[in-house]
């Protein structure tokens, strides 16, 4: 059986798409079976892997719907080992339709179950909101990543989100679990940064990655190219970061808050690569 991971955030603008791109190909990179389902109606994840939502005819709004066979749905990222169950804007309107709909919260999960065992992994770009929608990927995933971003109001929305997956797990998944939280964005020219950075780690102890994934441009780029950030820039800090991620989630590198050098180094590179990129750039 697969890892389902769903990422999620209800709050835009975190990275989640970013590092449900990223984690899905560097587990592909792996050798890991994934598929990336894009269940947010924006679509980003779709776009991002330079697949032109207007010439699809069938999306993960079908899937959930019309009740679609996944296998018809599925299509391929360009990646070996990486598949995609793409989103359009007919999602737009799954979240009115679903209400109606009786067992609302399993219809994701009751799709992919014909699919589990062909895949190692199966990731969940979620929406930025705690609709029905997100509370289908939680109702289907083992576990929950949530990417935070290195700014003063992150920790506050991080409390509400906590709660609905507690409030899930008691009454629709019992066997979710936060996965990790995974620290983006951060501007290591700044004092905010670290204490955002200490502040995570004292409150969700255990829970934080300790790969830290810093702003860079060439990771605000690679979607314009509909590449990740492996494909787009693979020496960049980004790309190098996402790696360390992936394989720190993997357990392949177990990166501890005592190993300076390392952080020191790369944390260093991202300075470099901000300082050398005007403000427009890096927001």
């Amino acid at each position: 059986m697969p890892k389902i991971i769903a990422i999620c955030n209800q709050k835009g603008g975190v990275g989640k798409t970013t590092t449900a791109i990223n984690l899905a190909t560097f587990l592909a990179f792996s050798e890991k079976r994934t598929l990336l389902v894009d269940i947010d109606p924006q679509g980003n994840a779709t776009s991002g892997l330079g697949i032109n939502k207007h010439n699809i005819k069938s999306s993960v709004y079908e899937m959930l719907i019309e009740d679609a066979d996944p296998r018809s749905i599925i299509i391929s990222s360009g990646i070996d080992h990486f598949s995609l169950i793409p989103s359009t804007l007919s999602l737009t309107g799954a979240e009115v339709e679903l209400v109606g709909i009786m067992g609302r919260e399993y219809k994701l999960k009751k799709a992919i179950v014909s699919i589990l065992s062909e895949y190692d992994y199966i990731i969940i770009d979620c929406p930025p909101s705690l609709g029905l929608l997100t509370i289908n990927a939680l109702a289907a995933a083992d576990s929950v990543l949530i990417p935070v971003q290195c700014e003063y109001y992150a920790l506050e929305g991080l409390s509400q989100l906590v709660n609905t997956i507690n409030l899930v797990k008691e009454n629709i998944n019992a066997a979710l679990n936060i996965e990790g939280i995974l620290l983006t964005m951060a501007d290591f020219r700044t004092n905010l940064t670290n204490e955002v950075i200490n502040e995570a780690r004292n409150v969700f102890k255990g829970k934080v990655y300790n790969t830290v994934i810093p702003r860079n441009v060439k990771l605000t780029e690679a979607p314009g190219f509909g590449k990740p950030i492996a494909l787009y820039d693979k020496h960049s800090i980004g790309a190098q970061k996402y790696q360390d991620f992936v394989e720190e989630l993997l357990g392949i590198k177990k990166e501890t808050n005592d190993n300076v050098a390392a952080q020191t180094v790369g944390n260093s590179r991202a300075v470099n690569e901000l300082s050398n990129c005007s403000q427009a750039d890096v927001k």
